[in-house]
């Protein structure tokens, strides 16, 4: 299966109920995490993260996937297109 490089950007609403769920979750999924980024905004009393990942679409869909279904959180990503080597 062909792997991909692509950006995920977390939005945390709930930092104080979900910190310890979604780097629990990162962790599950760090061998495909090439770096991270996160800052508090705290006008708005928000976190952001961004994650640089390389793997399948499938792979970055689980890590997405399990992401998106805690309360609190917006999950967005965008994804390379493939070059046909893997």
């Amino acid at each position: 299966m062909s792997k991909r490089i692509g950006v995920v950007s977390i939005i945390v609403t709930d930092r104080k109920n979900q910190a310890m769920q979604v780097n629990q979750i990162l962790g599950q999924h760090g061998d495909m995490i090439i770096g991270r980024m996160g800052l508090p905004y705290r006008p708005e009393d928000i976190h952001v993260i961004a994650l640089i990942v390389h793997g399948s679409t499938d792979e970055i869909g689980a890590l997405t996937g399990k992401l998106g279904l805690l309360p609190g959180l917006q999950v967005k990503s965008i994804l390379n297109k493939t070059r046909g080597n893997g």
